[in-house]
């Protein structure tokens, strides 16, 4: 990508999924096709990867991730972004016995905020996510606290 059109992306984020045994089901992957499809996000790369019950790590290939083929959608995706490093530090992360897939998009929806925000010289100072479990206990907390 030229650096004209780094200027003008949105926020990037990663995540990675874990799932229990070496083949999740597919239900997942056409909802992130989607929302590609319809522009609200931009994948910019994707890795799967597998850690046995004795800690051993490898990397399959989408259409081997899962059982029905779902994630085979992905074969081929990537701009080169995720790199060992960030895989080894992925694999580390990961429970024994476990799969897990490694995404890292663009939040097109909010590319005409960021340019905006580059343009006035504004800078981003913190990010983070709030887990969804994390907010659940703190509503369960405040409502308890009543």
């Amino acid at each position: 990508m030229e650096q004209d059109r780094y200027e003008e992306m949105g926020p990037v984020d990663y995540i990675v999924i874990e799932w229990p045994d070496k083949q999740p089901t597919g239900d997942v992957a056409p909802m992130i096709v989607e929302l590609a499809d319809r522009g609200i996000i931009r994948i910019l790369d994707v890795a799967f990867l597998i850690k046995d019950v004795d800690g051993e790590i490898a990397t399959i290939e989408a259409g081997e991730f899962d059982a029905d083929g779902s994630f085979a959608e992905f074969e081929g995706a990537g701009t080169g972004l995720l790199g060992q490093d960030d895989l080894d530090e992925a694999a580390a992360a990961l429970n024994p016995g476990t799969s897990a897939a490694v995404l890292v998009w663009e939040n097109r929806w909010a590319a005409p905020i960021a340019t905006g925000l580059r343009r006035s010289g504004a800078q981003l100072i913190a990010s983070g996510r709030i887990p969804i479990q994390a907010l659940l206990a703190s509503l369960d907390a405040a409502e308890s606290a009543r």
